[in-house]
């Protein structure tokens, strides 16, 4: 092993420590389900976004203000409702009578954790107010753009299309999300030692992340995520990512597949992860095991898979078996 190699693999275990001191920190409030914490914290590593569909009540919102505190970061909630407006999340120009001069008043998104709560209640018109911010991490207002802090992200709840008054997410839209996962009900033991927690804290109406002290600030995460950009990519493992979102396309249950927006958000959620766990190299499972939160969102079913009762999830866990992964 060479000296450069050497020391980008002890940077690599150094970050690992750090963001499991992170993830223990964000523990002391938001109690279990391991997998939701990982996915938010591969999600910022590798500068995306993240969609979490579930029934409320779940403690999204926790987990995010958690990791806000952790990372000495800031966060904002928005609740989205039908009739809000897109300058409501964005912002606006407003004419000061008092001086009579123009002022800007910048919205919620101007933060480094954004929580768009129930995003599927609000009309297409106003979830595009995000596509901006999100995609060039920016906001346009009267033809100036307002760079957004460093680091940005946005975390999208969404309920169930079955629930009444969702309104479904544009294609455009979920495909700027590198991740979407499915929140589901804890297991009775961490739903107990959540409960345990919380009451131990007062009257339960309130969710505390007073106890969550922060590892890091939020210019030395930047850090990190660039150490997740140098994370070792073979070509092998680029062309896996490629295939694997490629089958997609010609899949028959699939009207329309994955495009190559998914390769990419596959290949930078694998580094993240390889980071998360200590590696400066990415492995054919990291992509195997990132493949449905981050390529199911993207697609379409056909009308006859649907009739069937398929699903994307099973969808892609069949075409992982399906794809021939490199070894390496």
């Amino acid at each position: 092993m060479s000296d450069e190699d050497y020391e980008k693999k002890s940077a690599a275990e150094s970050a690992a420590e750090t963001l499991c001191a992170v993830r223990a920190e964000i523990g002391k409030a938001f109690v279990g389900q391991r997998e939701l914490v990982d996915h938010a914290l591969i999600t910022l590593l590798a500068g995306g976004h993240l969609l979490v569909e579930g029934v409320p009540g779940l403690g999204k919102t926790l987990l995010v203000r958690s990791l806000a505190q952790a990372i000495g970061g800031e966060s904002k909630r928005m609740q989205f409702t039908p009739d809000l407006m897109p300058s409501d999340i964005t912002g606006n120009i407003m004419l000061d009578t008092r001086t009579g001069q123009f002022t800007t008043r910048k919205g919620p998104v101007f933060t480094n954790l954004f929580i768009a709560d129930e995003i599927n209640r609000a009309p297409a018109k106003t979830q595009a107010a995000l596509f901006e911010a999100m995609q060039e991490f920016q906001v346009t207002l009267d033809g100036e753009s307002h760079p957004l802090p460093e680091p940005f992200m946005v975390l999208a709840t969404q309920n169930p299309f079955e629930h009444e008054g969702t309104y479904p997410l544009p294609d455009a839209q979920k495909d700027r999300f590198l991740m979407k996962i499915v929140a589901s009900y804890p297991p009775a033991d961490e739903e107990k030692a959540m409960v345990t927690q919380v009451l131990a804290e007062g009257a339960g109406a309130v969710l505390s992340v007073t106890a969550v002290k922060t590892v890091l600030k939020s210019g030395e995460f930047a850090l990190l995520r660039d150490l997740a950009s140098t994370v070792r990519l073979d070509p092998v493992i680029i062309d896996y990512a490629v295939r694997l979102t490629a089958a997609t396309r010609t899949n028959a249950a699939i009207q329309i597949g994955a495009g190559p927006r998914g390769s990419l958000a596959l290949v930078r959620c694998a580094r993240a992860r390889a980071l998360l766990e200590g590696r400066d190299f990415v492995l054919p499972d990291d992509i195997q095991i990132l493949a449905v939160p981050v390529l199911a969102h993207r697609l379409t079913l056909s009308a006859e898979s649907e009739l069937e009762g398929q699903n994307e999830d099973r969808i892609i866990r069949n075409l992982v078996s399906l794809t021939e992964a490199p070894r390496i």
